[in-house]
């Protein structure tokens, strides 16, 4: 069976790039445009990873992973931030509230798929 990540950002290119190169590297996608649509697939289905953006409108990816983690079934999926950021508080935040890694955009896919394989269970 193939491992299913969720792709969480507002840029639909963005979106679309993701989905493209993760489902041609062998992986099941599923796509949320910011957290309240994302957090709809966290209905009891498998989730294996959590690929989020950090900045979007209506519940932001650092929202996102404070829900996640209260939710006993997605409590210890590994979860990735990819966004612009680079700052180190912003990162300790991320971390503290439960983000797996943090990747900044732009991004190269290899680096990417790389990561995804190491940290996907």
């Amino acid at each position: 069976m193939l491992k299913q990540i969720l792709i969480v950002d507002d840029s639909e290119s963005i979106r679309e790039v993701l989905a493209f190169s993760i489902s041609n590297a062998g992986f099941q996608v599923l796509v949320a445009c910011d957290g309240i649509e994302a957090l709809k697939y966290f209905d009891g289905r498998t989730i294996d990873l959590l690929l989020t953006d950090y900045h979007m409108p209506n519940l932001n990816g650092l929202e996102l992973i404070l829900k996640i983690r209260q939710i006993e079934h997605y409590k210890f999926i590994p979860i990735l931030v990819l966004t612009t950021e680079n700052q180190v508080k912003m990162i300790k935040e991320a971390r503290e509230s439960g983000a797996t890694g943090w990747l900044t955009k732009p991004f190269n896919t290899e680096k990417l798929l790389q990561t995804l394989r190491k940290v996907i269970r």
